[in-house]
């Protein structure tokens, strides 16, 4: 195999200056003070023989003993390096270099500053914590993000990159922190032949290039020269903890599973299938019902019907029957709510166009001729035959906070946030993106619905990322606790929202210092305790000092309670969960 030219994303090491520690990872901030930094820009060295991770799965990517290359037959390797040129010669050098790309698809936009990748690092335990780590406070929060292990060569989107997993380990008053790649079988694929070779769903498939790269990798997959039945997808979205297992989460694929160990490290165990009753991707909101403690979820399927899936697994992880949900085509299902008897199914207005490739546009489309609706199914149904539609005019909620039933005018309430232009987080807009906290009414026996925002037009602002209490989900809900999206994409801080009479307050980082979504973690792991009795979680970093750390406030009066300093960057990222200490002891 010829060597190649593509090399992972390496972390230059540097002198201890500053809280970024030993092997800083801030490399690609400006701003970043310390003098031993470099200026903005992706650092190679020279090309390492490739990790692979043959088996335990769960095994560091930095144990030798484990590293191996693609054993491919001598036709192979001509092979590869034949559709290896194509790709350097023929798409990238013709049909993609004369074009410039959007910025949902450009690296240096998508994956600059502190959206940019860091290098794993091993378990580094008595943090210094700032205040008092509430002594209620026992466990493991963890947060997954996008990191792309390879450099981009061609179109990135944010949500293309590889997954990886922060986690801060709080234990009587003192905190450890760590972060590692989960090893996905297709991260574990390219590292061994030593360059990307599965297209990147939003930023690569584009117009008559993206046609050429999905070309690419069917021929690839044709010729052994990689295995896409073992899984294509990143797990770089949600995180649950179920059937004691955590489980990381992108819709394009099965769960994976990840186990935390005692001195604080993550460990990828691999895909997990539920013992072979779970055959189909699982989005990466699953419902975890805080009452019967059974998790629902659903499947989408881009190409083939049926286009959407809705099933549910038992505390003990046995799953339910498929539902298939009857829609008119593959649309786009990141999130869903559930009620106390019922599953609340968003058929909104982005959806999956393979043909517009051809016609050298982007497969996700705001589909304006489609009126937005919400399916209204019990949660135990057998089939779809029971399964009630109302139409919400122009509504694209790309997440759902949450939802219950009103038994006083037997209305669904939803809880979400409404964007427009609604494709903007994948499509290039000139129109400023806006993310209204909502509350939306379903009425299941007129078909009617209605929708307000919550926020009174003066305190309008973007809130997204976030959630209520859990221990409260499906059932009415006071309190939500979302990300304020401000300057667009950047988080400032976070809003409590009492979602019955539209009061906000906010809690703000102060200047240039962002986070993302803030997690509730209640007092009491039951429905004891009052609604907002509890904490919120936030990873936050400064792009003047280039410090990361993780903020405790708490929930009730929005006061910091502690403040806990880490050893490397923490990028932006996405979504998160928090494992009490006695879940832990019954890990799988």
């Amino acid at each position: 195999m010829s060597p190649s030219p593509y090399k992972p994303i390496t972390i230059p090491k540097m002198v201890p200056t500053s809280i970024c520690g030993a092997a800083s990872t801030c490399r690609s901030l400006k701003q970043c003070p310390s003098p031993a930094t470099p200026s903005f820009q992706i650092s190679h060295q020279p090309k390492q023989k490739p990790n692979f991770i043959a088996t335990p799965r769960h095994k560091s990517k930095f144990n030798p003993t484990l590293v191996s290359t693609p054993k491919w037959s001598p036709l192979q390797r001509v092979a590869a390096s034949a559709l290896n040129t194509i790709e350097d010669r023929i798409i990238k050098d013709l049909l993609e270099k004369p074009h410039p790309l959007p910025k949902t698809a450009d690296p240096s936009v998508q994956i600059s500053g502190n959206y940019a990748p860091v290098g794993e690092t091993a378990p580094h335990h008595d943090l210094p914590v700032s205040g008092s780590i509430p002594s209620l406070i026992n466990g493991v929060y963890v947060r997954n993000g996008a990191n792309p292990y390879f450099d981009p060569v061609g179109g990135h989107h944010l949500f293309d990159g590889d997954g990886m997993v922060h986690a801060v380990h709080i234990k009587n008053g003192q905190a450890s922190y760590a972060c590692r790649f989960t090893e996905t079988e297709r991260l574990v694929q390219e590292r061994s032949i030593g360059r990307p070779v599965f297209p990147k769903a939003i930023g690569e498939l584009h117009g008559h290039s993206g046609v050429a790269r999905l070309v690419l990798f069917i021929a690839r997959a044709a010729l052994g020269i990689i295995d896409a039945t073992r899984g294509i997808g990143v797990a770089n979205a949600g995180l649950v903890y179920f059937n004691r297992r955590l489980l990381a989460m992108s819709e394009d694929d099965l769960p994976y599973q990840v186990r935390l160990t005692d001195n604080g490290d993550l460990q990828t165990v691999g895909r997990h299938d539920f013992s072979g009753q779970l055959r189909s991707a699982m989005i990466a909101h699953p419902k975890v019902d805080p009452v019967t403690k059974e998790m629902f979820a659903l499947s989408y399927d881009v190409i083939h019907k049926p286009y959407l899936k809705y099933f549910y697994f038992s505390p003990d992880g046995k799953k339910s029957p498929d539902v298939e949900i009857p829609i008119d085509g593959p649309t786009m299902m990141h999130d869903f709510a559930i009620t106390e008897n019922f599953v609340i199914i968003p058929d909104q207005q982005v959806v999956f166009k393979m043909h517009e490739l051809l016609r050298g546009g982007s497969p996700v489309v705001y589909d304006q001729n489609k009126t937005a609706r919400f399916g209204i199914l019990p949660k135990y149904a057998k089939n779809a035959s029971g399964i009630k539609w109302v139409e919400v005019d122009n509504c694209f909620c790309f997440h759902l906070w949450n939802a219950w039933e009103d038994a006083a005018t037997g209305e669904i309430v939803v809880i979400g946030s409404c964007m427009t232009p609604p494709d903007s987080i994948f499509n290039e807009s000139d129109e400023h993106l806006k993310s209204v906290l909502s509350e939306i009414r379903l009425n299941p026996t007129t078909g009617k619905s209605t929708r307000k925002p919550i926020l009174a037009s003066s305190d309008q602002v973007n809130l997204e990322a976030g959630m209520v209490n859990k221990n409260f989900l499906g059932r009415k809900t006071q309190f939500s606790y979302l990300a304020v999206a401000e300057p667009w994409p950047k988080v400032s801080g976070f809003a409590k929202v009492d979602l019955l009479t539209g009061k906000m307050e906010k809690f703000l980082y102060g200047d240039n210092r962002y986070g993302g979504e803030p997690y509730f973690l209640p007092k009491d792991a039951s429905q004891m305790g009052g609604e907002d009795e509890g904490y919120v979680l936030c990873f936050v970093h400064d792009e003047a000092a280039c410090q990361s750390e993780l903020l405790i406030v708490n929930a009730s009066d929005l006061r910091l309670e502690a403040s806990i300093k880490l050893p490397s960057r923490v990028p932006y990222g996405f979504h998160g969960t928090f494992i009490r200490s006695e879940e832990l002891n019954g890990q799988a």
